[in-house]
């Protein structure tokens, strides 16, 4: 465990990996504090039972170019919780792993809502610590700033689709494909509906639904609220998974996990555009492919940086007493990522790169100075 952890560290980093476990409940976690040249580190924390140490370190990656691509001064950092989000004894695996980071959280570390965690999750560890820094997301009623009730992360994924869009006309009317139906598909979903574009799928656990003439949201989003991932088999007859990818569509929103589009699959979709609404859904190979046939693809770390605007607004307020205004949020969030998504894109085709390799570039150049800055780099 000792060599693997080492191997991870380059010249970015990680800065700090703290593996905990908790004998009572079985929790075993870990934080990965990745660079800090432009900030404390500030990241999402997710609960699986799959999670491993090499997973949050490269998660924690992608949040040193995502605070960098978008220009606000945090740090890359991410923690996962090895434990089953759906176990009755959540809370108690949530309150030790807290309690294990008491040292790091929130002077070092700030947790955030990721994948098996909720608004309530949020308050719990703001309790179990008695700190309302501790986490972001808790909801309203506490001061919070709800980032899945807003749908803060899909919203802006559908904003940085319209702006591409607008090059060929506009986003009404053409055909969008979501992968994953949690809390950043499903709000996506909810804004490309409202933007006037036919959602003609999407997809979770159990399957894909595939409509070439629009399925609708509405209902899906309804059936969400009540069955969560189930919404799709309530919906109608689900296809296997991997149809949402492959159906022929306008945009292609990959919203569930990582490295699910590599180079073979990238050389079969049929689509214009890709803007990644999960962290690190495509290879490098893929993503190469994608060029390579002329399919713009919009980067994790600024086609989904609509959760760590929305964080920004939220440490910003954690310890006020006046709540933060949504609407001032989703304003931002509009603003900032359809600006950077179009200058990515700009300086893909100025440096002859890929727009990956273009936003990573981008962002280096902008944690770069800050190391030297700091004396941390000669």
């Amino acid at each position: 465990m000792l060599m693997d952890v080492l191997q991870l560290m380059d010249e970015w980093g990680p800065e700090k990996v703290v593996c905990v476990s908790d004998r009572r409940t079985g929790m075993k976690g870990v934080l990965v504090i990745d660079n800090t040249a432009r900030g404390m580190g500030k990241g999402g924390t997710r609960m699986s039972a799959g999670v491993t140490v090499t997973e949050i370190a490269r998660l924690a990656r992608v949040m040193t170019w995502k605070w960098a691509g978008v220009d606000l001064f945090f740090g890359g950092a991410k923690a996962g919780i090895v434990f089953d989000p759906s176990s009755p004894d959540k809370e108690a695996a949530l309150r030790a792993f807290a309690r294990k980071l008491s040292n790091e959280v929130p002077r070092e570390y700030v947790l955030g809502l990721d994948m098996g965690l909720t608004e309530r999750d949020a308050a719990i560890v703001q309790d179990e610590l008695s700190d309302r820094g501790a986490m972001m997301g808790a909801p309203a009623q506490l001061g919070g700033l709800p980032y899945d009730e807003l749908g803060v992360t899909g919203f802006g994924v559908a904003e940085v689709a319209d702006e591409l869009m607008a090059v060929n006309g506009s986003l009404r009317g053409k055909r969008v494909a979501v992968q994953g139906f949690g809390a950043v598909g499903a709000a996506a979903a909810r804004r490309f509906a409202e933007l006037g574009a036919v959602v003609v799928a999407v997809s979770s656990v159990h399957g894909a639904l595939v409509d070439p003439d629009g399925l609708d949201v509405a209902r899906l989003l309804d059936l969400r609220a009540s069955s969560g991932d189930l919404a799709v088999k309530e919906y109608g007859p689900v296809q296997a998974l991997g149809a949402e990818l492959r159906v022929p569509c306008d945009v292609l929103v990959p919203a569930a996990m990582q490295d699910v589009i590599d180079a073979d699959l990238a050389g079969e979709l049929d689509t214009t555009l890709v803007v990644e609404g999960a962290n690190l859904p495509t290879s490098v190979a893929a993503q190469e492919v994608l060029a390579a046939r002329g399919i713009t693809v919009v980067p994790d770390f600024i086609a989904n940086a609509g959760g760590v605007v929305a964080a920004a607004f939220g440490m910003d307020a954690r310890y006020s007493p006046f709540p933060v205004n949504p609407a001032t949020v989703l304003d931002a969030v509009s603003e900032k990522l359809r600006a950077n998504a179009v200058r990515i894109v700009a300086e893909a085709r100025d440096r002859g790169t890929t727009t990956h390799v273009a936003a990573r570039e981008l962002a280096q150049e902008r944690v770069l100075t800050a190391m030297k800055l700091r004396g941390r780099v000669a």
